[in-house]
């Protein structure tokens, strides 16, 4: 039985179990309000909406696309099952277009489904606008006359990412490539694009499933099931914006190590600007910057801090530690197809294998990181903050001593030897996380076990 919900908006739009909280009437109450706030704020009256492979995420976006063409709006929507970062392209080259609404829950379990604004430059929607849109649920968008006019947005995307990506460099030393499409949005424009360039590969997994064959939507290594040792193997998430690499040896490659070596590759390949980073990214980042000459700017969790920056200054690469990652040149969003074709030049212009990158990135940086993640679901809000503040009164964990606390984005301590943890509330899942990283087995699975012993 559908629950009455407040609706609130995480790092990425809101977001919830169908059918309990993510339903018909909330998703009526937040389209009123995302028309409202484009009426308020704008002229322009074309919006575009898009969807994943989700159940019921096309019937969501239809019902969306009818409220907003009897207020007055142009609406284009996507003809087929669209990741996100192409429907945010079309945003930033649709004429007369105010912005995107996607239909997705990203990587999140089957049972959930999500509805985010995009704005017209191509990214997240900032916290003003969301707080705004917030504040405007429960009005009611005026009667006029609209219209609906069904699209497919691929072809200005693939036509735009073969301006970014070297495509002969790939076709001249391509490695054999594996592609796992993990049932997601990215079916249809990644093997697409490989095959429009002439690109050899192996497709697992190339049709959608809503249950996702019984896993979850996401690049890593629990779910890329599928690899062969000489192969790199290349999936995303749900809705295509985040990544996720095999190396030749069938090892996982974290985005940390794939975001320094594409900062290194990017800079001898000349791209000027600087390299934008969220708090919880590995100092292999940091340490790559600095060897390289580029300046680092940090931002709090979620690509909305990222895209804002990126927008503000001459961006090199932005990427954050779960996978989502951009350039400039490219929209102020992260793309999981984008990247996993850039990982993919990189190691062509390169003539090396992957595994070979990742162990001279590493001598590079002079260090080896080690991360982990311990995820705790607490049963209230009030047995969140009191674990957080009993970690904020701590001067040592485990007789390590803390040497700072940074508070940009919950509370990340950092102690001697290139060692912190970063604890912050999940935007889109309801769990307190505490992200580690040292240069020492024992220190890792000593805070581990510390963290754990706090629960």
């Amino acid at each position: 039985m559908a629950t009455t919900t407040k609706i609130e908006f995480g790092t990425d739009g809101f977001r919830g179990v169908i059918a309990d909280d993510f339903t018909f009437e909330n998703v009526e109450k937040i389209t009123h309000a995302t028309g409202l706030y484009v009426l308020e704020t704008t002229k322009l009256k074309t919006i575009l909406i898009g969807y994943d492979p989700r159940f019921m995420a096309d019937k969501f976006a239809k019902f969306c696309a009818e409220i907003l063409s009897k207020s007055g709006f142009r609406v284009l929507l996507s003809s087929k099952v669209v990741p996100t970062p192409v429907i945010a392209y079309a945003a930033t080259v649709e004429k007369d277009c105010a912005g995107a609404i996607m239909f997705t829950a990203s990587h999140n379990p089957k049972e959930y489904l999500g509805i985010k604004f995009i704005p017209n430059y191509g990214g997240p929607a900032t916290k003003e606008m969301t707080d705004r849109i917030v504040e405007l649920i429960g009005n009611s968008l005026p009667s006029s006359a609209g219209n609906i006019v069904e699209k497919d947005f691929s072809e200005e995307y693939f036509k735009h990412i073969e301006t970014l990506i070297d495509f002969d460099v790939i076709k001249k030393s391509a490695p054999k490539i594996i592609y796992d499409g993990l049932f997601s949005a990215s079916i249809g424009y990644f093997d697409t694009i490989l095959k429009r360039n002439n690109i050899d590969f192996e497709g697992v997994n190339l049709h959608y499933d809503p249950d996702f064959g019984g896993g979850l939507p996401e690049p890593k290594a629990k779910f890329m099931k599928h690899k062969k040792n000489g192969f790199l193997t290349f999936a995303n998430d749900g809705d295509a914006d985040r990544y996720g690499v095999l190396d030749e040896k069938g090892e996982y490659i974290s985005p940390n190590i794939v975001m320094a070596i594409l900062l290194k590759y990017l800079v001898q390949k000349g791209l000027k600007g600087k390299m934008i980073k969220t708090v919880g990214v590995s100092q292999i980042v940091d340490i790559t910057a600095e060897k390289l000459g580029v300046e680092m700017l940090t931002t709090p969790v979620g690509f909305k801090w990222l895209s804002e920056k990126m927008r503000e200054n001459e961006t090199i690469l932005a990427g954050e530690d779960s996978g989502g990652l951009s350039t400039g040149g490219h929209i102020p969003e992260k793309d999981g197809i984008f990247a996993n074709l850039l990982i993919l030049e990189t190691v062509c212009a390169a003539g090396k294998p992957l595994y070979v990158l990742k162990q001279e990135i590493t001598e590079f940086a002079g260090k080896e990181f080690l991360q982990d993640r311990v995820d705790v679901k607490l049963k209230s809000e009030d047995e969140t903050k009191a674990l957080m503040k009993e970690f904020e009164g701590l001067r040592d964990i485990c007789g390590y001593k803390i040497n700072e606390i940074l508070k940009l984005d919950g509370v990340k301590f950092f102690f001697d030897e290139a060692s912190w943890i970063l604890m912050r509330k999940s935007g889109t899942e309801p769990l307190l996380r505490f992200y580690i990283e040292t240069t020492d087995d024992k220190k890792l699975s000593d805070i581990k076990k510390f963290i754990q012993s706090k629960i």
